[in-house]
């Protein structure tokens, strides 16, 4: 069944225009160019066979809590610094809930940088992350537990909070936390290379 619609345009003008009833014609909507399933496990053994991705090694993780609320120059200087020290950044979740506007607002930011970034809104629960930027060190890379809303790690850390360079954070954990220094010096010698 069809129905005839008048729309009025400025003065004077009338325009017809049949509109159906029956709705949508889903059958004449455009298809996908690939009719084959995705084959996750093809891209699973892929992505393993690359060398370990940045910030996804094992070991000593050095972890940089961020929000795209903050000033932009904080966020391109820590982008900076997280791609040298080979830092992972870490979001609580997505602009105002939407992934093409998350993407939106962190691709300037990123450019042409090799960055691992992560959006994990526990990761906020299991280091007390109230404030941002925080940077974390944490001694290995290790599963968390969670349960009834509350995290934790089975790896110690030691954490600085505070609109400050990473080698900064890094050499304030060390004042604080003297043992961690083997785990703080990788990070440090990728930051600083020419300091001993």
């Amino acid at each position: 069944m069809w129905a005839i619609k008048r729309f009025f345009i400025g003065v004077g003008v009338l325009l017809t225009a049949s509109v159906g009833m029956a709705g949508p014609e889903l059958d004449r909507l455009p298809q996908p160019l690939a009719q084959q399933p995705l084959d996750l496990e093809a891209l699973a053994r892929g992505y393993a066979s690359t060398s370990s991705p940045v910030g996804l090694e094992s070991g000593p993780r050095l972890l940089v809590f961020i929000s795209l609320s903050m000033p932009t120059a904080s966020l391109q200087r820590l982008f900076d610094q997280a791609e040298k020290a080979q830092a992972v950044l870490v979001l609580r979740g997505l602009a105002n809930g939407s992934w093409r506007e998350t993407v939106d607002r962190l691709q300037p930011l990123i450019g042409n940088r090799r960055l691992a970034l992560q959006i994990d809104p526990l990761a906020f629960d299991r280091y007390s992350v109230d404030l941002v930027p925080t940077m974390v060190l944490q001694s290995t890379a290790s599963a968390a537990s969670c349960t009834s809303g509350q995290c934790s790690t089975s790896s110690p850390f030691v954490r600085v909070a505070g609109d400050v360079s990473l080698d900064y954070a890094l050499d304030a954990m060390l004042r604080t936390a003297p043992s961690f220094t083997t785990e703080a010096e990788p990070f440090r010698r990728r930051l600083r290379p020419s300091v001993p």
